[in-house]
């Protein structure tokens, strides 16, 4: 299947912000849980943040834009559509990513943990 978006993800990974960037450092490499990401990922009509396609997990640094009333219905309608495919959104807020990056390192995963206890035994 061909991913859609493709020069548009690429301008998106050239132009990260702060917070991104930031979790980007410990996404990268297996570093959590062994877990591969990859960044402005394309699925469908969506680019996600991060993603995991082993674990069907997309993350998403949210800056100011994704709490005014039309970002959260976006965002509402997006989540609802990635997860009819499978996809799991974790959305944290840029300001939590930048103050409280060990909380949302556990949050990650603690959700990676569950995705690989809840899988079926081969």
């Amino acid at each position: 299947m061909k991913r859609k978006n493709i020069d548009k993800c690429r301008i998106l990974r050239k132009k990260q912000t702060d917070a991104e960037r930031k979790l980007w450092l410990a996404l990268r490499d297996r570093q959590l849980s062994g877990a591969k990401f990859r960044r402005q990922f394309s699925i469908g009509k969506y680019i996600l943040d991060f993603y995991s396609p082993e674990y069907k997990l997309g993350i998403e640094a949210d800056g100011g834009q994704h709490y005014e009333d039309e970002g959260r219905r976006k965002d509402k309608l997006r989540t609802s559509e990635l997860s009819q495919v499978g996809v799991q959104i974790l959305r944290f807020s840029d300001r939590e990513i930048l103050n409280n990056i060990e909380g949302v390192y556990q949050i990650i995963q603690e959700s990676i943990e569950k995705k690989i206890g809840s899988s079926p035994s081969p």
